[in-house]
């Protein structure tokens, strides 16, 4: 729990100061709040939103679409740990059930959505249609801590939790990248952002290994890491980002193409493991040095996407909201079922089914990813705003899935 909390003040809760300032600002004052959202730092700057035929950098671009990507870089460390190492957890038998879950804890939200701003509010579908994925985001940070609170650490369902949270950030990334473009898609830019990628990991990583094969002293990977340090990677992270920026894709996803090339460890111990401190290959001393900025982007993140009045709560709050706590439930449980028994991948030993649907709620904190989603869902307006209020009342989850536990009797398990 130590880990757990250190991880959650490390990158939860400045967000949440900034969320909840965000709040009290735009509902006090929304004017100067927005002033501040919308403040131009630089026209007719090589990056930034594109308007009229040149870019404006804003201040909420360059938090929201340049430093967000550290963020993300470090969500994409943990997924491809999870999906390359030998004892990665999305990898083998073991993590194929809490993947089937994660398809019905994405499907189910989106049908719930879509099904209700439909039949309920058909008039206002062709205006909300656009958010389907804002209630698919799982909070990993959030709705690990309430699941430890339900379950108890010990508890098999806190590992298949942890599990489906970090697939659904997979899953998240990809829908980002493929149905939410920043701008007209120019996909011959990504030859650039693909160009970095191949250029730094054989020139930075591939080469000195080859070139100290049979060599324990391993001179030219030592000067390398000496000499270089992290620097290769980071230029060949500008131009990733820049390429993602021109070919239309968000360019807060533009260093995930750099994470794979990074030198890593032959192991991890996970994402809420206190020996993953003590690793000193150079994607976890990254990882290291970025703590501490990402929490200051954090809180910046909330304060510049959280700032929404309590007068905008309309039907995309709503349909964010029941795709969230009705949605996710639903989905998990059924997808669950159909992996564990239907198809015989089977459950964790000491896992009950009935405890997939308390996963369920626990798993619909969507808060984080929600935001973001939300903010390049829809342009700045009321629709924007209902749906943020949305993804911030997802936090009422933990009480129901206290309530959940409670009902369906589950007994904590300690370590």
């Amino acid at each position: 729990m130590y880990r757990v909390w250190n991880f959650l003040t490390n990158y939860s809760l400045l967000l949440i100061f900034g969320a909840v300032a965000a709040l009290i600002w735009a509902n006090l004052d929304a004017h100067s709040y927005h002033q501040l959202v919308d403040f131009a730092i630089w026209d007719y700057a090589p990056i930034g939103h594109l308007h009229d035929g040149h870019r404006t950098l804003t201040l909420h671009y360059l938090v929201n679409d340049v430093l967000m990507a550290f963020f993300f870089a470090i969500a994409a460390k943990e997924v491809w740990e999870a999906i390359i190492l030998k004892n990665g957890s999305l990898r083998g038998k073991k993590a194929a059930t809490p993947l089937f879950a994660t398809v019905g804890g994405m499907l189910g939200p989106i049908a719930v959505y879509l099904g209700m701003a439909y039949f309920i509010w058909p008039d206002t579908y062709s205006d909300v249609q656009n958010g389907w994925a804002i209630p698919t985001a799982t909070d990993i940070a959030f709705s690990y801590l309430v699941g430890r609170m339900v379950f108890g650490a010990g508890h098999p369902a806190v590992r298949f939790l942890l599990l489906l949270a970090i697939a659904d950030d997979a899953a998240g990334l990809i829908i980002l990248a493929i149905f939410y473009p920043s701008s007209e898609l120019a996909p011959e830019w990504l030859l650039l952002s693909l160009g970095a990628a191949i250029a730094v990991f054989v020139l930075a990583n591939w080469l000195p290994r080859y070139l100290d094969r049979g060599n324990h002293a391993r001179p030219n990977s030592t000067w390398v890491r000496q000499k270089l340090n992290f620097w290769p990677y980071l230029i060949a992270g500008c131009a990733s980002w820049f390429g993602f920026q021109e070919a239309g894709i968000h360019p807060a996803l533009g260093l995930l193409p750099i994470v794979p090339t990074i030198p890593h460890a032959d192991r991890a111990f996970g994402i809420f493991s206190e020996a993953e401190q003590y690793l000193s290959d150079l994607l976890n001393q990254i990882e290291h040095l970025l703590k501490h900025p990402v929490e200051i982007i954090l809180f910046f993140f909330g304060l510049l996407n959280a700032g929404v009045e309590f007068s905008s709560i309309s039907e995309p709050t709503y349909l964010v909201l029941f795709g969230l706590l009705l949605g996710k439930p639903v989905g998990i449980l059924i997808f669950g079922v159909i992996g564990a028994h239907v198809l015989r991948l089977g459950l964790p030993q000491g896992m009950r089914t009935v405890d997939l649907l308390v996963i369920g709620c626990v798993a619909a904190i969507g808060f984080t990813v929600s935001l973001f989603v939300a903010s390049v869902a829809f342009p700045g307006g009321p629709v924007q705003d209902a749906a943020k209020m949305g993804a911030l009342f997802s936090f009422s989850a933990a009480g129901l899935s206290v309530l959940a536990g409670k009902f369906f009797k589950v007994v904590k398990q300690e370590l």
